[in-house]
């Protein structure tokens, strides 16, 4: 953006209208020397400027300048007010000034000529340098300090042409060397040249600049040190040097006539600011040379008649300065700082303000234009220093803001908008605001273009009590004349007391940066700007484009047509304009704009830059989720980047990242709003929402484009699987931009993230689609086949999920690898379900060889995401998910196995062998040792498959024949799982109908076993074992009555207990299926009393005598048995849990007697 600068300053000078002054030379130094103004240095100016200021004390001349104000600097210039009267009639300009200065200053004007005496001084003065350069022979050039030699043959000092300024080493090794000849203290001074730094610009003024007064005639420019005031000085003073004397100033003076304080004052000071050691004295009489003589720069305030005070003088230079810049406070004004001739008084005028009150229409001041373009150069300066501080953004803020005040809109709009791009550009939406950015913000006070007059540096206790004593010029004037003067300087005399004025050229401006924390905020500046700069340049384009009359208010919708051929148009339209274009464009734009001319240049610079705070705004509403607003903003960064693409011939690589950006965000909020159905009303309600900015904004972009070709990715739908889709061709786009040759190697940070959100946004459509099947297979009634739909269905999620899949592993990304696994492994679960065929009376068949297969393949998918994962420590929770997962797989293929038997095709052997290889992969997997919230999940679980294996080998020991070994075999594992599954049920306290299903069928396979039993020993033995397993039902009845005690405590009714034994409810408010419990209740109590029954039998019939221990045992068999036949069947559930509970623990002390197992 920058080669602006100079295309806009050129051709702006270029229609500047002629100034009427020729000699504002400080705005040509500034303009060269552009680095050092606005804050190193302090006063830029000609070096007859600087010394007539600091003669004011001594003399009685008038003084007439021009002050200006830029940062901290002060340009001065002389205002020859004869010249301007005499001009006024011809121009107009001044007119309103001459009447002002009639009126209050000198009602009897009339210019002044000059004597003949000044002519003549002036015509010998030039006589006397010229044979001074060629009378005796040609030019010699300076001789480097190095070179200097008192024995050399040259004359002791001879001519020299006085060389135009260069920064070159001989220089500083020269003003080094003239520093080592013995100057005194108080006349060192710090003393060096500037140039300038600014090799990017070329010259802006031309011959027809030059007559304007804007270019530097200098012969050379000076950075002078005095006391601690920083100048940039023009001088012209003739420098001569050679042999032993290699820089000296010459002066004619004549013979007749003594040197006085101010002659003095001007030597000195033109010695000093050029940094020449010695003075030579040429005294004539009528033009004939009488003497050379040789003065010390240092020895020139004590010659005779003309001595003076340097102290006095650099007194003298402060508190000028302090007056100037305590009372010149406003960039873009004009200062007039006047004193009448023979008059005491100093006054300050503020031009700018006497002209806007002027009664004239045509009432303008010639000083605006340079000033503006001034101001404008400086900020532009500051801004192409990438090594720039931010401190420094206030400052540029403040010379934008006042230089745009300055012109008028419809002369001067490239500047305008240029410039108000320019205070976009300052506020850094890429990344967060520093912390007390230069310690400024809007509640620091002070205006934009205005400066404090407080030094922060200063302690007020230092100042002395009496202000009168310390400021004695006056802002506060009593007489009828003095009241337009800003300020005045009552008496030249105190001038020379020292710090009369506080010094205050040290001041730093307050300048009012607004540095928010708040995105949305700076966002809303940059627009604020921007808008300005595009209404600059759009009133700056002389054709106007007939553009239809659409309401700014109301965003232009895009139709599409029904099926899929019209979002399929919509997505190439998307990703043909996102693509760079390589056609150069000659033909005006939509709004009439020249390609290549600063319109063009300039509105692309405002439309990227307005497109970008759009996108932050974006992101900052989709943090806050605020998904509705987020899309809005980002429809208008997608139209503000249509727009562009519309004026623009190619798109460089830094706008596709950016656009590619935009994309991706874009399908992050219409994924949010997918997500987030449930609020789409509010969602709506902020899309809809449009401020008056911009409204504007939009309108500026209608003129170059349409702003359709991005809307089918920024409108709010109302189908979240079209908003899915959406979503992912955005991501795509995205994709598509980031592996173009254009950008492809600038990207690949962006580029990860764009296939990490492809890869996620693939996985949630395919989610979508399975979660859509599943649902299909709730809603069929029969299951007798799969349907068509549901295949399609999983066709597109399982092609998500693969593709998904190929992105996270492009990138690397083992953990989304994994869960995608796991997605597809439970779309195969899906499936599998779905070939679950149920008849009429909801009756399923036998476990089909589709289910298997796609059963299968779910594990092959679980078993490829733990190889993916590799080990739990990588990512635990999705480790632990898999995991699970995987269990679950195992376990539900053991159960439809085992449950529903495919007998027709394979035999019982086989699918045992099958059945107990699933579960104990099941059981594998089930991890019992990590403390988790899934630890009683499989605890349960491998209760449960204990459980079903034992079930299964007591169902193979009931009906094997014939091979004892493997009868055997089937009853130890029927025992051991039964014992397993047992301890994982006692451990679980909330399984109690598992625990007591468990309890009675060990009981009954008890049972079985001793019904081939046929010694009595082994039966007594038998139903002892037995009896031992059924008292630990008490654990499974303790829970139980817990339970019911509970919710009959919660429900607090009477008729609880009743109304569970009816069974009418089946489950307690605590989760207890009270039928279940009434179910096994129906086994436990005539397994309990034919265990009991069985005993006594046993025990009576035995031919030894019994030992009083057993005989206490048959007879509390007796007596439990004797209260469960007694026992009513149609009590109460808890009365009847109550009874076993008194019933159990009166056998638990009894059973386990040694003694019985001894007997046969």
């Amino acid at each position: 953006m920058w080669h602006l600068v100079v295309c806009i300053i050129t051709e702006l000078l270029q229609g500047a209208h002629v100034l009427v002054c020729s000699s504002i030379y400080s705005f040509g130094m500034a303009y060269d020397f552009i680095d050092s103004i606005g804050d190193d240095v302090d006063v830029v100016s000609d070096s007859e400027n600087i010394k007539k200021l600091l003669k004011i004390p001594y003399s009685k001349s008038h003084v007439s300048m021009a002050v200006h104000r830029v940062g901290r600097t002060l340009l001065l210039d002389e205002l020859d007010i004869q010249e301007l009267f005499m001009r006024s009639s011809q121009t107009g300009d001044w007119t309103w000034l001459k009447e002002f200065y009639q009126r209050l200053i000198d009602q009897k004007w009339q210019r002044k000529k000059k004597s003949k005496e000044h002519w003549y001084q002036k015509a010998i003065l030039s006589k006397f340098l010229y044979y001074s350069i060629n009378g005796d022979g040609a030019a010699e050039p300076v001789p480097d300090s190095d070179n200097t030699d008192e024995g050399c043959g040259a004359e002791e000092f001879g001519p020299s042409w006085p060389a135009p300024f260069t920064s070159t080493a001989s220089d500083s090794e020269e003003s080094a060397a003239h520093k080592e000849e013995g100057v005194p203290m108080d006349s060192k001074y710090a003393l060096g040249q500037v140039a300038s730094k600014e090799q990017n610009l070329t010259t802006l003024f031309n011959e027809g600049e030059n007559s304007q007064g804007l270019r530097n005639d200098f012969v050379r420019n000076i950075l002078w040190t005095f006391e601690d005031i920083h100048m940039l000085v023009g001088s012209n003073m003739p420098i001569f040097g050679g042999g032993r004397y290699p820089a000296v100033s010459l002066r004619l003076r004549d013979n007749n006539k003594p040197i006085n304080i101010l002659t003095g004052i001007d030597y000195w000071l033109d010695n000093l600011m050029c940094n020449v050691p010695e003075l030579v004295m040429c005294f004539h009489v009528n033009g004939i040379v009488q003497k050379y003589e040789m003065i010390k720069t240092e020895d020139i305030p004590d010659l005779e008649n003309s001595t003076f005070s340097t102290r006095v003088v650099k007194d003298i230079a402060q508190n000028i300065l302090s007056f100037l810049k305590s009372n010149c406070t406003k960039e873009g004004h004009t200062y007039w700082l006047f004193k009448a001739s023979g008059s005491d008084i100093v006054k300050l005028y503020d031009l700018t303000t006497l002209c806007e009150e002027a009664a004239e229409e045509k009432c303008q001041n010639p000083f605006t234009l340079p000033v503006a373009v001034l101001l404008y150069k400086v900020a532009s300066n500051m801004m192409l220093k990438k090594s720039q501080n931010r401190k420094h953004y206030g400052t540029i803020r403040t010379l934008l803001l006042n230089c745009v005040k300055l012109l008028d809109q419809d002369r001067h709009p490239q500047i305008i908008a240029s410039a108000h791009y320019m205070l976009a550009e300052l506020f850094q939406l890429d990344e967060p605001p520093e912390e007390g950015a230069g310690g400024e913000s809007l509640r620091a006070g002070g205006s934009e273009d205005s400066y404090s007059d407080e030094d922060d540096e200063e302690d007020p206790e230092d100042l002395p009590e009496d202000s009168d004593e310390n400021g004695s010029f006056s802002t506060t004037l009593d007489s009828q004349d003095d009241s337009k003067a800003v300020a005045i300087i009552k008496s030249v005399g105190e001038l020379s007391v020292p710090e009369k004025y506080k010094s205050t050229h040290q001041i730093r401006p307050i300048y009012a940066f607004p540095v928010s924390q708040d995105k949305e905020e700076r966002c809303r500046h940059v627009l604020s700007y921007v808008l300005k700069g595009l209404k600059a340049v759009d009133g700056s384009i002389k054709k106007e484009s007939d553009l239809p009359a659409a309401d700014p208010n109301t965003p232009i919708p895009l139709k599409y047509e029904d099926g899929s051929k019209a979002v399929e148009k919509g997505i190439a339209l998307l990703l043909d304009r996102a693509g760079p274009f390589q056609e150069d464009r000659k033909h005006p734009t939509r709004s009439g704009m020249i390609p290549g001319s600063w319109q063009h240049r300039m509105k692309l610079q405002l439309f990227f830059k307005a497109s970008k705070a759009y996108y932050v705004l974006s992101d900052a509403a989709t943090n806050l989720l605020k998904y509705g607003r987020a899309l809005r903003y980002i429809k208008l960064a997608l139209q503000c980047h249509d727009a562009y693409c519309s004026v623009s011939s190619t798109l460089h690589s830094r706008v596709l990242l950016f656009h590619s950006q935009c994309l991706s965000l874009c399908g992050d909020i219409q994924l949010m709003l997918a997500q987030n159905a449930s609020n789409r009303a509010a969602y709506l309600e902020e899309y809809s929402y449009q401020t008056r900015e911009d409204q504007e904004v939009l309108h500026s972009l209608h003129r170059e484009s349409s702003c359709q070709a991005f809307n089918m990715a920024s409108d709010l739908a109302t189908d979240p699987e079209y908003q899915l889709f959406v979503s992912s061709k955005c991501y795509e786009a995205a994709y598509e931009l980031l592996t173009s040759g254009v950008v492809k190697e600038h990207g690949p940070e962006q580029l990860a993230q764009v296939l990490k959100r492809l890869g996620n946004i693939r996985n949630e459509i395919g989610v979508f689609y399975m979660n859509q099947a599943a649902a299909m297979q709730t809603e069929k009634e029969v299951k007798k086949s799969v349907s068509i739909a549901e295949q399609e269905i999983w066709k597109k999620s399982f092609s998500c999920f693969e593709k998904g899949m190929k992105d996270f592993e492009a990138i690397e990304d083992s953990t989304n690898t994994s869960l995608l696994l796991c997605n597809t492994g439970r779309l195969m679960r899906i499936c599998a379900q779905a070939h679950c065929a149920t008849s009429a009376d909801l009756s399923r068949g036998e476990f089909s060889p589709e289910e298997s297969l796609y059963y299968n393949k779910a594990i092959d998918y679980y078993l490829r995401a733990m190889r993916s994962l590799a080990t739990r420590g990588n990512h635990p929770a999705v480790w632990d998910s898999v995991n699970w997962e995987l269990s679950t797989t195992y376990f539900t293929l053991a159960t439809l196995l085992q449950d529903y038997a495919p007998l027709s095709r394979k035999a019982q052997e086989q699918i045992e062998r099958e059945v107990t290889e699933a579960m104990l992969k099941s059981l594998k997997y089930c991890d019992l040792q990590t403390e988790s919230a899934r630890q009683p999940l499989y605890q349960y679980r491998a209760a449960t498959i204990h459980h079903r294996l034992a079930s299964m080998y007591h169902s193979c020991f009931r009906n094997q024949v014939g091979d004892e070994h493997l009868r055997k075999q089937h009853r130890s594992l029927a025992e051991l799982h039964y014992s397993k599954a047992v301890l994982l049920f006692l451990s679980l306290k909330d399984a109690p109908c598992e625990l007591l299903r468990t309890l009675l069928e060990r009981v009954a396979f008890a049972e079985f076993t001793m019904a081939g039993q046929s010694s009595s020993g082994a039966k007594l033995k038998t139903l002892t074992g037995a009896l031992d397993v059924l008292t630990d039902t008490r654990h499974a009845f303790l829970l139980i009555h817990k339970e019911l005690l509970e919710d009959y405590t919660e429900t607090d009714c009477p008729e609880l207990t009743r109304h569970l034994d009816s069974g009418a409810d089946g489950t307690t408010s605590s989760g207890l299926n009270t039928i279940e419990v009434m179910k096994l209740i129906g086994v436990f109590e005539p397994s309990f009393s034919f265990l009991l029954l069985q005993l006594v039998k046993l025990m009576t019939a035995m031919k030894r005598k019994l030992s009083n221990k057993d005989e206490e045992l048959l007879k509390t068999y007796k007596n439990v048995y004797s209260k469960i036949l007694r026992a009513e069947k149609t009590a109460p559930l808890l009365s009847r849990i109550e009874l076993f509970l008194d019933l159990l623990q009166q056998l638990t002390p009894k059973t386990g007697s040694g003694d019985l197992g001894a007997s046969s």
